[in-house]
């Protein structure tokens, strides 16, 4: 355990690190779809701090960069949704990170747009990379912000809608939406995770 320490110590000081898991499906045409929201609040983070998430690595793209004096990685595999959590694992395993550093971010049907909500438990919910991530992280008990996209009207089918483009009103007021999440996950960088979910689950 002692040189499982040292060998992390020589990658940089991670003793004080929290890794942000954006969900969202690799290639352009899925860029701009509901189910990408994920990797769109990823971007958005990346950007307003001057991280490149470019690194091919651990299944996925990586991106790293101190924050308000915390190391952050951001990560967006790159397995296509259903796989997500193959990229988890992956990172985990080489870095020996801690599942309590984690923040997972991804869309939600059932938190209506313009809204997100934060939890640290529970099932898959029916999302298919949070099932992913609960396969291969052996557990159900890790930080989320789930960022809503409302569900479809009736009889319009699930894969279809979450596969599909925000409404040119969403499309409006997604910018909004994704500097609340940069806010959050700005926030617990400073916080526990339960004193942020108080200051954004309203």
């Amino acid at each position: 355990m002692k040189r499982i320490w040292i060998r992390i110590r020589a990658k940089g000081d991670w003793s004080n690190l929290k890794w942000f898991v954006g969900l969202g499906n690799p290639g352009i045409q899925y860029e701009s779809t509901r189910h990408n929201i994920g990797f769109m609040a990823l971007d958005r983070f990346a950007d307003k701090h001057g991280i490149k998430i470019s690194q091919s690595k651990c299944k996925g793209l990586i991106g790293e960069g101190n924050v308000a004096g915390v190391k952050v990685v951001l990560l967006k595999p790159m397995t296509y949704m259903n796989l997500s959590g193959e990229s988890m694992r992956a990172y985990m395993d080489f870095y020996k990170a801690s599942i309590e550093d984690l923040v997972v971010v991804y869309d939600d049907l059932d938190t209506p747009f313009g809204q997100i909500r934060l939890r640290y438990q529970g099932s898959a919910g029916g999302h298919n990379g949070i099932k992913s991530a609960i396969q291969h992280l052996g557990t159900q008990t890790f930080n989320r912000i789930r960022m809503g996209i409302s569900r479809p009207a009736p009889g319009f089918d699930i894969a279809d809608y979450v596969l599909s483009r925000f409404t040119k009103e969403e499309a409006g007021q997604l910018p909004a939406v994704l500097d609340k999440t940069v806010e959050a996950m700005e926030h617990m960088l400073a916080n526990p995770f339960e004193k942020t979910m108080a200051k954004f689950n309203k």
